[in-house]
């Protein structure tokens, strides 16, 4: 992401045409693109530490998890920012994949009753769990329609990966 918006910026700010513009049909494939790419350097940081810890907390239960927990929560922040944004909004910036990581790490615990997984959750949810808020409509610039679908992501997320069929424990 950080390489990414060194070439945005030296291209006089061009790959920010390839985000996410709700309810446009042409630029649906936004929803892949739109996460990885920021609106200026101070939007990027903002995101970072977040992204980097919630993700390597996630990747800690294996690649797979974390891949199959990225690609859900991807596609449910970026359908929810194009289908509740207004119509044209440009939406870029991955807080949809750290709510969906976030909400991922508190709900896990709940179906797998793995004790260390409650408390990452616990821990997670005392150092980030105001962000939470950001679900709710804070300001025009700021999609809580993509962290609203990030948040419902990561729910259905761990459940997918957790939360179906008889427990073997």
């Amino acid at each position: 992401m950080w390489l990414l918006e060194v070439l945005d910026t030296l291209s006089g700010h061009a790959l920010d045409r390839l985000g996410l513009r709700s309810w446009q049909l042409d630029d649906l494939w936004g929803v892949f693109t739109a996460p990885w790419l920021h609106l200026g350097w101070q939007h990027l940081a903002n995101n970072s530490v977040p992204l980097l810890v919630l993700g390597f907390l996630v990747a800690l239960a294996g690649v797979r998890r974390w891949v199959v927990t990225a690609l859900v929560v991807v596609l449910c922040s970026g359908l929810a920012a194009w289908l509740l944004s207004p119509p044209g909004t440009l939406t870029l910036g991955a807080s949809g994949l750290v709510f969906g990581f976030l909400t991922y790490l508190l709900v896990r615990g709940w179906w797998t009753r793995d004790w260390r997984q409650v408390l990452v959750g616990l821990v997670v949810l005392v150092v980030y769990g105001s962000v939470l808020w950001g679900v709710l409509p804070t300001g025009p610039s700021i999609s809580w329609q993509g962290h609203l679908g990030g948040a419902v992501g990561g729910v259905l997320a761990a459940w997918l990966q957790h939360g179906r069929g008889p427990s073997t424990r």
